[in-house]
């Protein structure tokens, strides 16, 4: 009957020829490590978010006058709204976790370049969409950090020029956050999902085009590849396992702990916060922002900080592969700005003063520099390795792109 029903089916779709080539019998090169987990990873995530943020909106009420007692139902009167609640909020952060350790492996091994820039800026695309979707989810609980933190990041595209005034209107709604800001925030909250879906299969078309990268920076031959199940679908679920526990014990036991105190406090237009507080994921940007003087240069800098992601594959221009496997300064650079980018979560989230406010500026400083000084580090660097003799299995790398010692090292 199971054969039938498939032959019945790819007569007319082929669903067999699909999970064969793209899922079961994809090439899959051999040697990826651990790492290579959390796009997996993230992709559960999302299907966690969507359904758990699907039976949310069952009881959640978009209106300025019920939304906070709403939240405070769904906690205490629906069967098991506390576990629904609690879940996608702790899931909104596991999200972002799982994506910045997604984008660092990328950064480490150098797997933005040629050719996969296009899949590269796809990813991109999907980080832009998720943050947009994790601030308007933030306005959502209607609570004190909620709001002002709504207020405060709608305030900043008064710098749009010209028409700044009428952009923060048009995000709004209204003249101040009010009814119609969280009606229009929950539309889109609910929708951007939805979009985000797509923006991941076009993510994973572009990716099975050019294909997975590997540890050793180069694009492996046939004979080297293996099928993705069973053996990367096995590896896959051990690290999904892995995550699961983290992520249950943050739902379970410690569910408040990312969430900020303030936000259990209805909205109050009337009483200012000593201290707004974006979530963790936002610390690093809202430190930049505030690092600025002016409003139009901080609003300038944050998105830039953000927005430069795009331009590794032309900033990096060393011809040395496997990223800072083989590349001792660079890889220096990038234990640096991880140190940085804590610094700078860290001046975002404590209140500003006049040593965090150096403290910041200092961070950002380095934070850009990282970028605009990679084109020069990595040319010069280069040149010093090739200068003192690079090993030979890397050597066989850049001349004639095959993986030789590499390869058998990883397999070994």
């Amino acid at each position: 009957m199971k054969t039938k029903v498939m032959k019945w089916i790819d007569r007319r779709f082929p669903l067999t020829s699909f999970i064969e080539h793209d899922l079961t019998g994809y090439p899959t090169p051999r040697n990826l490590s651990y790492w290579w987990n959390f796009g997996f990873l993230a992709g559960i995530v999302l299907v966690l978010q969507v359904a758990t943020g699907i039976f949310l909106a069952f009881q959640y009420k978009p209106d300025t006058s019920l939304a906070f007692d709403s939240i405070q139902h769904i906690m205490r009167d629906v069967n098991f709204g506390w576990l629904l609640r609690y879940m996608h909020a702790m899931g909104a952060s596991a999200f972002f976790f799982v994506i910045f350790v997604h984008m660092a492996r990328t950064l480490y091994y150098g797997s933005y370049r040629a050719p996969r820039e296009l899949l590269w800026w796809t990813g991109q695309g999907l980080l832009l969409l998720l943050m947009a979707t994790a601030f308007m989810g933030y306005l959502l609980p209607w609570g004190q950090m909620s709001y002002w933190g709504a207020t405060v990041i709608t305030n900043l595209f008064r710098a749009t020029p010209f028409i700044g005034e009428q952009v923060v209107v048009w995000l709004r709604g209204d003249f101040t956050v009010g009814d119609d800001t969280l009606t229009r925030f929950f539309a889109l909250h609910y929708l951007f999902p939805f979009i985000i879906i797509g923006a991941v299969v076009i993510h994973l078309v572009a990716l099975h085009t050019v294909k997975s990268s590997n540890p050793s920076g180069i694009d492996l031959a046939d004979k080297d590849n293996i099928p993705f199940h069973p053996y990367f679908t096995a590896k896959d679920l051990y690290g999904l396992g892995l995550f699961l526990i983290v992520y249950s014990v943050f739902v379970f036991f410690i569910p408040n702990s990312l969430i900020e105190p303030a936000n259990n406090i209805p909205a109050n237009p009337m009483m200012t916060p000593n201290h707004i507080v974006p979530e963790w994921y936002f610390l690093p940007f809202y430190a930049i922002l505030r690092s600025v003087p002016s409003l139009v240069g901080g609003v300038v800098a944050m998105g830039l900080s953000v927005m430069i992601f795009a331009f590794m594959p032309y900033l990096d221009r060393s011809r040395i592969p496997g990223g800072a496997r083989y590349r001792p300064f660079y890889r220096i650079q990038f234990y640096l700005f991880l140190v940085d980018m804590l610094v700078l979560g860290y001046v975002g989230y404590v209140p500003p003063t006049s040593q965090t406010i150096l403290l910041g500026q200092v961070a950002t400083v380095w934070y850009f520099c990282s970028f605009f000084f990679l084109p020069f580090l990595s040319k010069v660097e280069e040149r010093k390795l090739m200068q003192k003799g690079l090993p030979q299995e890397v050597k066989a790398l850049i001349e004639s792109e095959k993986l030789q010692k590499s390869i058998q090292g990883d397999m070994q």
